[in-house]
């Protein structure tokens, strides 16, 4: 901090000269000692805290503002410890536009999407959006582009000497999720040498361990260094992370809610909740618009049986002093920023005034004020490259060799959890007809593509899938695919699967889904056909015609567009399909989608 703002703030706790903005009559909740304390004042000069007390008179001249607290809680800006601004399908200054009014003053942002797209130049584009914003939003360096070397086919690559100098940029926080946990436990030396840099830097390594094994490879990982994870979801993982000197990140999005297999750690173990952080990790445009963001979180953990003071405390002052900035943000207290926000009840946590770096900037859910333009060069909408249109024999399961002399056939086919990011891996026996494997309604069987669409190389893997609940014929399709970000299509027709990727191509990217040859549902992702530059609410409309396709073609899954983006992660087990093929994520291996002649 300046010397200058230093020595203002003093006078203004003084009394010397005036502060701009002064609001009385609140109860603190000060997060910093676990407390609330009643019939409190706050004096803001300069975008910061000049005074926390019981009477803030004495700051006050004719050209101050003052805001009437009414006895409503003081609350410190939540933080979001852990999220994908692309996931939301919007840029940063959209997403930043639907969070404010809900109270989130401060995020933690990974954009390892758009660097899978387009590598080093993507982050920059992020970092410098990032910084136009009104509200904190630091940028974690993606670590793994991509997750996978030599299961994927990704847009770009992100090597060690790239992340040394993404980290002096301003902006940048830490390291993103070390997601190949493989290659942390051999001990690779680009991996090695991406955590060093970061160590060298002194900011914190994020982490990424969704395997259930919590033997070896599990100590192996936590030897890397990694600081933090959220990739937990089971009570034996959070004990598991915190013991070994980790944060546990419990994350509740808008797919993934393992919040309440978790919290059991603090509620019934016991532990402290200090090594605790709440975080939403991947939040739906939807979500965001009818739910909300990080308060959304708070009122759940609470609804879990947490206590509203821990509950607020692992959205603030955890999350801030994680990332080292307690100096900063994550509290009510002298010296640090003015994020704080009014809420009329604890344990229906919503945010009436929202106050950023000392302005008001979102009252009863209505944004205050403007936010700054953004501008997006040519080559960032040109990111969805086919070979060539693609009909309907693409997306045959044939069966080849001796195994098309056989009536049946073991299959690998990926299982979908509902609201967890790992899968199943099953084995079935199916018939062969016309030497292919078809799809089967009755038993909840579809067909899953990926396509590669960075370099329009043709790359095309078909696999089987089961958990989507498709009674009807119909395909979706989605350029949203993590974390290579190809073209991923799940569907029971051919035909309509093969219309679905061709409507992608045509419009640069998006999320497509089609009933019987028409398209009943489509949201346009021109932005590296990850997000769009539309307002948030008009993005969550069209995002909602696609859950409403889902549900149209039979499915019934929560939030199942961001389920199918996840099964072409290759890092989280067990099984996920990449364009190079079946990949068994706990044995890193391809395995064939038709296995044999079944016995």
């Amino acid at each position: 901090m300046p010397s200058s703002l230093t020595k203002a703030l003093i006078d203004v706790a003084m009394g010397r000269v005036p502060a701009d903005l002064v609001i009385r009559n609140g109860q603190w909740v000060c997060v910093q000692s676990g407390e609330i304390v009643p019939d409190t004042d706050i004096a803001i000069k300069d975008g910061h805290i000049a005074y926390v007390g019981p009477d803030a008179s004495h700051t006050i001249r004719k050209d101050t503002i003052v805001v009437d607290a009414g006895d409503r809680y003081l609350v410190p800006g939540l933080l979001d410890g852990h999220m994908h601004v692309e996931s939301g399908m919007l840029t940063v200054t959209e997403f930043v536009r639907a969070v404010i009014p809900h109270g989130t003053t401060g995020m933690f942002v990974d954009p390892h999407e758009i660097a899978n797209v387009f590598g080093l130049k993507g982050v920059k584009l992020m970092v410098d959006e990032a910084a136009k914003q009104p509200i904190h939003v630091w940028v974690q360096m993606p670590s793994c582009v991509p997750s996978a070397p030599g299961f994927e086919s990704s847009g770009a690559e992100i090597s060690p000497a790239e992340i040394a100098e993404a980290m002096s940029w301003p902006g940048i926080i830490g390291l993103g999720e070390m997601m190949n946990y493989p290659g942390v436990t051999r001990g690779d030396e680009k991996m090695l040498a991406e955590m060093e840099t970061t160590r060298r830097a002194g900011k914190v390594i994020g982490g990424h361990y969704p395997s259930p094994d919590l033997g070896l490879p599990f100590h192996g990982y936590a030897a890397g260094s990694a600081e933090d994870d959220h990739e937990g979801t089971t009570l034996e993982d959070a004990i598991a992370r915190v013991r070994q000197g980790m944060k546990a990140m419990l994350r509740y999005g808008s797919a993934w809610q393992d919040v309440a297999a978790q919290v059991a750690a603090l509620t019934k173990m016991g532990l402290d909740s200090r090594r605790f952080i709440l975080c939403t990790d991947d939040s739906h445009a939807a979500t965001l618009v009818q739910d909300g963001h990080m308060d959304r979180v708070v009122r759940h953990a609470i609804s879990q049986g947490l206590p509203p003071m821990t509950a607020i405390q692992m959205a603030t002052i955890n999350t801030a002093e994680h990332f080292g900035l307690s100096r900063d943000i994550g509290l009510i207290a002298p010296g640090r920023w003015a994020d704080i926000l009014l809420v009329d009840d604890l344990n229906d946590f919503r945010a009436e005034l929202v106050i950023a770096r000392g302005q008001v900037v979102a009252e009863k859910g209505r944004l205050r004020i403007e936010l700054p333009k953004a501008t997006f060069p040519g080559w960032v909408v040109q990111s969805v490259h086919l070979k060539q249109p693609l009909t309907a024999d693409d997306f045959k399961v044939r069966v080849d060799g001796s195994s098309a002399k056989a009536s049946k056939v073991n299959v690998n086919v990926i299982g979908v959890i509902e609201n967890q990011a790992p899968t199943r891996h099953l084995q079935m026996i199916r018939p062969v007809n016309e030497a292919q494997v078809h799809v089967n309604t009755a038993v909840d069987l579809a067909k899953i593509a990926l396509v590669e669409r960075h370099r329009g190389n043709g790359g095309l893997q078909v696999g089987l899938v089961q958990g989507f609940g498709f009674t009807q014929p119909c395909a979706v399709a989605s350029t949203v695919a993590h974390d290579s970000h190809n073209m991923i299509v799940v569907g029971t027709d051919e035909a309509d699967m093969a219309l679905a990727v061709n409507k992608l191509a045509e419009v640069g990217g998006g999320q497509v889904v089609v009933k019987q040859g028409q398209v009943i549902g489509l949201v346009e992702l021109n932005i590296a056909g990850l997000m769009s530059t539309e307002r948030a609410e008009k993005v969550a409309k069209k995002a909602i015609s696609i859950l409403d396709g889902f549900r149209a073609c039979g499915c019934k899954l929560n939030n199942p567009n961001m389920t199918l983006s996840l099964l072409a992660l290759v890092v989280i087990p067990e099984l996920r399909i990449s364009d190079k093929g079946l990949v068994d994520v706990t044995r890193f291996e391809f395995l064939p989608v038709v296995q044999g002649p079944a016995a």
